[in-house]
């Protein structure tokens, strides 16, 4: 892939490790905001590594007789007290990494404010993301949606990378070492130093 190619990224509730790999390191990236919403997705999904491995967090949606809804208008239901569950099962599965503490105040918010819009909501984290990588956030938003995009679509993409490359986790002494998890498994556990990772990083055979 080459560096001046424009890339479709679909959105993402605290994306994939390689996510966040393929924005630091293609500079233009756009998020689609106009596309049907799809379901058990990246979108309104993420993956942490808890005492009994691989834990899956969604985010719940509002049901509406349309089956389509498109991913800017989709709400988020608060029917069940998911905030409060994500945020006790990120609690228990990073509260002893190394840099949980420094973190945990950027994303308490998340957890205890509801926000209207899902794709308001990831937004709103990616940037928060970004504020802990000390890094610039380079990516833009779609203005329309495209079945066939002209740019590289990766719509449908969950970003695994084909090479990881391994850092300390929490629960390793268990599980091993798990790839391609949450970025907040790597900000919790590597800290300062989870943008020269993401850099280090192989992106172009991301599926």
């Amino acid at each position: 892939m080459e560096s001046n190619n424009q890339f479709l990224l679909p959105s993402s509730y605290l994306a994939p490790i390689g996510y966040y790999a393929f924005l630091l390191q293609k500079p233009n990236c756009e998020i689609e905001q106009y596309e049907h919403f799809v379901k058990q997705s990246i979108r309104n999904r993420c993956t942490i590594y808890g005492a009994n491995g691989k834990l899956t967090l969604s985010v719940p949606k509002q049901r509406k007789s349309s089956s389509k809804t498109i991913m800017k208008e989709l709400q988020i239901s608060y029917d069940s007290p998911w905030q409060e569950l994500h945020w006790k099962s990120i609690t228990s599965a990073y509260r002893s990494s190394a840099y949980f503490e420094f973190y945990e105040d950027f994303f308490v918010p998340f957890y205890t404010k509801k926000e209207k819009y899902l794709f308001d909501f990831n937004l709103k984290l990616q940037k928060i993301v970004f504020k802990c990588l000390q890094v610039e956030d380079t990516s833009t938003l779609s203005n329309s949606y495209h079945k066939e995009s002209d740019k590289i679509d990766l719509r449908k993409s969950v970003f695994k990378i084909s090479k990881p490359i391994q850092y300390r986790q929490v629960f390793e002494s268990n599980f091993n070492f798990i790839a391609n998890l949450s970025i907040i498994d790597l900000l919790f556990n590597l800290g300062p130093e989870s943008a020269d990772y993401l850099l280090n990083l192989d992106v172009n055979n991301v599926i």
